[in-house]
């Protein structure tokens, strides 16, 4: 009887998604907070505008900027760490062979059972620093295209999520009817984002959602009230 062949699906597109959450957390509220706290202190729309859109320039290309540093400085310690490893298996091969048993005897395999693995991976030098880097230091290969992406999909992330608490200061000279559109505006896209974000993360959608609207409501609340204050 022909058999349905087994098929696994993962999720594998978990930088790409860090990046943008990295990205949309803090362009929805960073520029919610400034656009709320400006509000407070200023009566000018165009002032907020000018001074939004001065803020997401700058967020954009530094948050791009940190994840393109960030990913350079993984590739970084992956080469280095691989050189290492590369010179101890031809240089101390028994002390490597060593570590082999130790980390397959964390998988609960026997000194038996492990030792013709041991011997394998000894007749095989790039797979038993493969093998090491992966097992031993918990180290995935980086692609060497993952900076330049970094950067782009964090700025850009910044840039989408930045203009939407900004967009009502656009169309509504009145200050106060522009700060009411962004809080509902922004409210919703943090829910939205927070939901979406649980769900391939995989926490609770709702919770997520509740968690995103909270650290969202509590910024611009507080930058608000400090503006307030000091005007």
């Amino acid at each position: 009887m022909p058999q349905t062949p087994h098929l696994e699906r993962h999720f594998a597109a978990g930088p790409l998604v860090r990046d943008i959450v990295i990205g949309m957390s803090d362009g929805l509220t960073v520029p919610f907070a400034l656009a709320a706290g400006l509000s407070g202190a200023v009566t000018s729309a165009g002032i907020i505008v000018t001074a939004g859109i001065a803020e997401i320039a700058a967020g954009s290309i530094a948050m791009g900027l940190g994840g393109y540093l960030a990913a350079k400085s993984d590739a970084e310690h992956y080469a280095r760490e691989r050189s290492r490893e590369e010179l101890e298996v031809r240089e101390k091969p028994a002390a490597e062979a060593a570590e082999v048993r130790e980390v397959l005897e964390s998988y609960g395999l026997t000194a038996e059972e492990s030792a013709p693995v041991v011997d394998a991976l000894s007749r095989r030098p790039e797979v038993w620093v493969d093998f090491m880097m992966r097992f031993e230091l918990g180290l995935e290969k980086p692609d060497p295209r993952r900076a330049r992406a970094s950067a782009l999909t964090i700025a850009g992330a910044y840039v989408a999520g930045g203009f939407i608490p900004l967009s009502p200061y656009f169309f509504f000279t009145a200050v106060s009817t522009s700060l009411i559109l962004s809080v509902a505006v922004t409210l919703v896209a943090l829910a939205v984002f927070g939901y979406v974000k649980g769900h391939f993360t995989g926490t609770a959608p709702l919770r997520g959602a509740l968690h995103t609207v909270l650290i969202g409501g509590l910024a611009a609340a507080a930058a608000f009230a400090i503006a307030r204050a000091i005007a």
